[in-house]
């Protein structure tokens, strides 16, 4: 009998393993050892989804109406609700008609814009370290990833100086993430600005995930990428309710700005799904428009968490800088380690997951990711852990 012979197609082939399901096989193994794992690998909120917003959702499920397709955009009213949001927190104008676009959680949409505007060779920015969707999606586009250095000694900010002219040139596409995963850096309002300049002289297309805007401590406020004049004219911003809302497995989010762009991803999704749950877009309504207290509430815990883990990892000796946005804390690695020994390290040892910074990419080596999403407990009793193992770090 012949069997079947299985061969990946040439863009499989080009993805490293995905970050997130290589660290789900190494926690697996350690449980299966035995071990108490503090899990502080993926950035998946412990808080729960507010009540209230569970509630619509209940009531919305039993909706008959609610039952069928939902239109591709979105409701209309869930994209009107967005352009509320957006009015009220960063005084940004939105026609929710054709600047709007719901999105089956902001990866889906990071990942498929590329199939909308690249075709096979054509070069699109992506910043390393960096969320490993904007490198899947450009290859899955059959596009030619190039990176651009996220270095400490620029604050993580990409150098726009410092990008080959001819890459520039040939680039489609730029992806931005600010507040940043995983470095957790900032950016401005000059960086913006200098970020439009270099897009409308290259004609290139400024995709920015802001996924972690409402993420922030010390009273800082992220700003909008389409806040800055001109953004409009070159670019469109992801949004998602996982991360402000706890809302991770409810897959909503949506993506804002220039109407052309929006429309050419609309045209890829209108192919390829068939839009988000009607009775989850009715939730995400009253989360956009109900109580944002509880965004406030999540702060507070995140930055009370974010304060004893750094100051147990400056106890224990090891290098990290405050974050004023996101709940991920990026720390150097020990001399004599590389990101990937030293996630294996506290897994092996400490029973700590972590995540190394190489799976975001060549220069996310150096360094390991902590996410805050476990209680004021297990992070003081991961540092305990770390103090028990005693790490070198001359």
């Amino acid at each position: 009998m012949n069997h079947l012979k299985i061969e990946k197609a040439e863009r499989l082939k080009k993805l490293p393993p995905y970050l997130f399901a290589k660290l789900d096989q190494m926690r697996e193994e350690a449980l299966n050892r035995g071990m108490d794992i503090i899990d502080l690998g993926v950035g998946d909120p412990d808080l729960p989804t507010p009540t209230h917003i569970i509630d619509v959702l209940k009531t919305a499920a039993e909706k008959p109406v609610n039952h069928r397709y939902p239109s591709y955009e979105g409701l209309l009213t869930f994209r009107e609700a967005v352009g509320s949001w957006y009015k009220r927190r960063f005084d940004i104008n939105l026609d929710p008609k054709t600047e709007i676009l719901s999105l089956i959680g902001s990866k889906e949409g990071i990942a498929h814009v590329p199939l909308a505007f690249i075709n096979f060779g054509d070069k699109v920015l992506i910043p390393d370290p960096g969320y490993p969707v904007y490198r899947a999606g450009t290859i899955f586009a059959g596009g030619n990833p190039v990176v651009v250095p996220l270095k400490r000694e620029n604050s993580f900010l990409p150098n726009l100086n410092e990008i080959d002219t001819e890459d520039a040139e040939d680039a489609k596409l730029m992806f931005l993430n600010y507040p940043n995963n995983p470095t957790a850096a900032v950016a401005d309002n000059d960086f913006f600005e200098e970020v439009v300049h270099f897009a409308k002289k290259y004609n290139i297309i400024v995709c920015h995930d802001a996924a972690y805007t409402e993420m922030a401590f010390d009273g800082y406020r992220p700003i909008s990428f389409l806040a800055v004049k001109g953004a409009r004219d070159i670019g469109i911003e992801f949004h998602s309710l996982s991360k402000t809302y706890n809302m991770t497995g409810w897959r909503i989010g949506f993506a804002v700005g220039n109407k052309e762009i929006i429309s050419c991803l609309g045209s890829v999704k209108t192919n390829i799904d068939s839009g988000v749950f009607q009775a989850v877009q009715e939730a995400g309504i009253k989360a956009l428009e109900g109580d944002q207290g509880i965004i406030d509430d999540a702060r507070r815990v995140y930055q009370k968490r974010r304060d004893i883990l750094i100051d147990g990892l400056k106890k224990v000796g090891l290098d990290v800088d405050i974050p004023r946005a996101t709940f991920y804390v990026w720390i150097s690695v020990p001399e004599g380690y590389t990101s990937s020994d030293f996630t294996a390290y506290l897994l092996s040892r400490a029973g700590i997951v972590t995540t190394p910074g190489v799976g975001f990419g060549k220069y996310g080596e150096g360094y390991i990711r902590m996410a805050l999403t476990v209680s004021e407990e297990r992070l003081k009793e991961a540092i305990k852990r770390i103090k028990e193992i005693g790490i070198s770090v001359e």
